[in-house]
């Protein structure tokens, strides 16, 4: 029976690429244009993932990175930039605030004075 059951299959190859595991490799402009249709559909993510024949956690991962703005390889961060801005001279005493991460805002004119109270809220 399993010679019967080898005469009727057949290897399609599509050129798609694979990992080492054999898993397709989804080129990153198929990932962004799956994720744009997915958000017009009006569908639930494993519904799309569904229609469109992607693996639903594989999909999910591709619309997280997406709204963090890196969907891109696994691995690759996205890139940082950073910006010096200049003080207004004219602008007066700033008044500065600080948020930490348990939601405690803090506000004075001094940065020094800042830390030491952050570090005091630590303590």
């Amino acid at each position: 029976m399993v010679t019967n059951m080898a005469a009727r299959m057949e290897l399609v190859e599509t050129g798609e690429k694979r990992d080492r595991v054999g898993r397709k490799i989804t080129p990153r402009v198929r990932r962004e244009e799956l994720v744009r249709a997915w958000r017009h559909s009006g569908l639930t993510q494993a519904e799309f993932a569904r229609r469109e024949g992607v693996q639903y956690p594989t999909f999910a991962s591709w619309v997280q990175q997406a709204r963090a703005g890196s969907l891109t390889r696994k691995g690759a961060a996205p890139k940082m930039r950073f910006a010096e801005v200049p003080w207004p001279a004219n602008f007066g005493p700033a008044a500065l605030e600080v948020r930490l991460p348990d939601g405690t805002m803090l506000r004075g004119g001094s940065v020094v004075e800042l830390a030491a109270l952050a570090r005091a809220l630590r303590a």
